[in-house]
């Protein structure tokens, strides 16, 4: 049975100032249209702080240390930050800042060095940065293409992922968290990776299967995926952390933020870029549990996976990112309330920290920094877009100012190792630059009156995990059963690489190993074996096109059930429900078909009805107190025990491998 009280008590306070001496105007005077476009330009500013600062005494280095003014290295040493920021760049309209670092990357960077990196950051930070750039710097459509650009990021972003691919070789066909650019796994490398470490790579492999034409990367992170899901509790819950030889997981506790949340995320986001239907289903099935077992609205909490026992009751700050997610989804209502909750905290403090317990509210002990991240202003950018609801707005006016007065320093912009007493600490995460305030640009750009790529461009965009832009361009987006490029030939059945769809390890499909000096090397077939393959037996014809999910900017969630508290998930679907059509605002193309406009525009309607009606009725940002049991029915407070040896001594194993985020 699930130990949970529910909602025992409701505590409200209304916070009308940030904690410590920070004055800022209040909720209630409103972002007029003029401040939106002075906000926006205050963000740009911001960015260009951040940037010049790493420029001058980072550069090229990984990241900026902005209180002491110099460079680190935190990932490989090969410009972590200028890669992260360049389709902010892009976004900005900066076309000789974002020309000359191309051109530098392009001539200078090089993955050939003996250095162990994190397969997740890896590929988020620096593959996911290349492939974005690509993709603005070579379209004219975008309006910022290099005339000179010759492809050297698309050509240095696949060299990245090979030397990427012997992680995958695994029992399970789950990565290892880190591999040797230089020489393959470690025979040393842990064995033990976080689901988001392992499930968070679909969207950058994916985009560079369909850029250069080999369907390798794509089916490594595909059957990465299914080896997870595979492995899913019988109530539809992953762990955090997993074996990735046994399949057997190390920590049970699930939730959506530490080591998950990306999981979930690139589910959808999977989806709505590639149209792929097996997604989709496990998102569906994915979420449905999540909000089944973890939701204690409007907050979230984490449970074991097999018996959905509460084992912390924590507000984690990479939950933030989850209101953004369900806005994708279609699911606008819970998203409202739990961005509500989240920016009350924000509220108390000035940012979030780490963790906050939800059965003190108070700051979790050892979790009280704010390391500059986006995931609040994300949901916050997204939940504007769909609802154009001002309060959003003066959330983004009061992250701004926090950031200003609290993380500003002589180079940039400072973590906060302390959100009570807004302690600074000398460092500047890429992310800050690629995500934090891009959002933040984002936000005040639409409501000032868009005048950038993501808004106005020829495409729409998926952002990935880290931000970067990936269009849902025709290349791109048509699924391999679909069309080639600009729907011009339609391929047969038989020309797909059937030898990459089973849930097999990587080694069992025909690579082969074998070690040396320490070192696993995987061998893989040569970039000439796919040159052709995937392009063989097309046949001219007329082009299904775009999925009905592309198409019309729909995805489905789960149907929706009426079930008490001890009602079992499992029988759900024996009982009454009703299918609810849910609006996506990523996907949505333009429609030429008169007759497919009109039979869907009822149900667009209805959308417009709900957000409309969902953003009028959500009352100030408030925290309801809680309490929790354990299962003899004992409190839970921020002094119990809830697994937290097991906690702490899993995650010290891991923190050197794999990044909490």
């Amino acid at each position: 049975m699930r130990s949970l009280m529910r909602l025992f008590s409701l505590y409200l306070f209304i916070v009308s100032a940030i904690h410590g001496s920070f004055v800022h105007r209040a909720l209630a005077d409103g972002v007029t249209p003029e401040e939106a476009k002075q906000l926006r330009d205050e963000v740009r500013e911001m960015f260009y702080h951040a940037f010049d600062g790493y420029m001058e005494h980072a550069f090229p280095k990984d990241e900026l240390r902005p209180l002491s003014c110099q460079g680190e290295d935190t990932i490989g040493n090969y410009a972590l930050t200028l890669i992260d920021s360049l389709d902010m760049l892009a976004l900005l309209g900066d076309r000789e800042r974002f020309t000359s670092s191309v051109e530098w990357i392009g001539k200078n960077l090089r993955f050939d060095i003996n250095k162990t990196v994190s397969v997740f950051e890896t590929t988020i930070r620096i593959l996911g940065g290349l492939l974005s750039a690509h993709l603005i710097a070579s379209d004219y459509a975008t309006g910022m293409r290099i005339p000179s650009y010759e492809d050297q990021l698309l050509h240095l972003a696949e060299d990245l992922a090979r030397r990427l691919l012997p992680a995958f070789d695994t029992p399970t066909g789950i990565p290892f968290g880190s591999v040797n650019l230089m020489h393959g796994v470690d025979e040393q490398e842990s064995k033990i990776t976080s689901t988001a470490g392992g499930g968070t790579l679909t969207l950058e492999f994916g985009v560079l299967s369909r850029l250069a034409n080999n369907p390798i990367y794509e089916e490594v992170t595909k059957n990465a995926v299914r080896g997870l899901w595979a492995r899913r509790s019988k109530l539809n819950l992953v762990g955090a952390h997993i074996n990735v030889f046994t399949g057997e997981w190390t920590q049970k506790d699930a939730g959506i933020g530490t080591s998950i949340d990306s999981f979930y995320e690139y589910l959808l986001k999977a989806y709505l870029l590639f149209g792929e239907d097996e997604y989709l289903y496990i998102f569906q099935e994915a979420y449905g549990a999540a909000m089944h077992y973890l939701h204690n609205d409007p907050w979230y909490v984490e449970v074991n996976m097999d018996s959905a026992a509460i084992v912390w009751p924590l507000f984690n700050s990479l939950q933030a990112f989850w209101p953004g997610l369900q806005v994708l989804a279609g699911d606008i209502d819970p998203a409202i309330r739990t961005h509500a909750a989240f920016f009350s905290v924000w509220k108390r403090y000035g940012f979030t920290p780490e963790g906050f317990n939800l059965a003190t509210l108070n700051v979790q002990q050892g979790q009280k920094s704010y390391p500059l991240r986006p995931e609040l202003m994300e949901s916050t950018y997204w939940l504007f877009k769909a609802t154009r609801d001002p309060r959003y707005l003066d959330a983004g006016r009061d992250m701004v100012a926090s950031l200003q007065y609290g993380a500003r320093c002589p180079c940039g912009y400072c973590h906060i190792s302390d959100v009570e007493f807004h302690k600074q600490e000398d460092h500047m995460e890429s992310f800050f630059l690629a995500e934090t305030v891009k959002y933040l640009w984002l936000l005040f750009d639409l409501a000032a009156g868009p005048d950038n790529l993501v808004e106005n461009g020829p495409y729409k965009y998926v952002f990935s995990t880290e931000g970067h832009l990936l269009p849902a361009t025709p290349q791109i987006s048509l699924v391999r059963e679909h069309c080639s490029y600009l729907g011009a030939y339609c391929r047969s059945g038989d020309s797909r690489q059937k030898s990459y769809t089973s849930d097999t390890s990587f080694s069992e499909q025909k690579n082969y190993t074998k070690e040396y000096g320490g070192r696993i090397h995987t061998y893989l077939p040569s970039d000439t074996s796919y040159t052709s393959a995937p392009f063989s037996g097309f046949i001219k014809g007329v082009c299904p096109g775009l999925t009905h999910g592309q198409k019309f900017g729909i995805s489905y969630l789960n149907p929706t059930y009426t079930h008490d508290d001890n009602s079992d998930y499992k029988d759900r679907d024996r009982g009454e429900h009703s299918v609810e059509e849910r609006h996506s605002i990523v996907i949505d193309a333009d429609q030429d078909d008169g007759k497919e406009q009109s039979d869907n525009s009822e149900y667009k309607e209805d959308i417009r009805e709900s957000v409309d009606s969902g953003s009028q009725n959500v009352k100030d940002p408030a925290f309801q107190v809680m309490v929790f049991n354990d299962d003899d029915g004992n409190r839970l407070t921020d002094d119990s025990n809830y697994n937290q040896h097991d906690r702490e001594s899993g995650d010290k194993r891991l923190e050197s491998h794999f990044p909490q985020r």
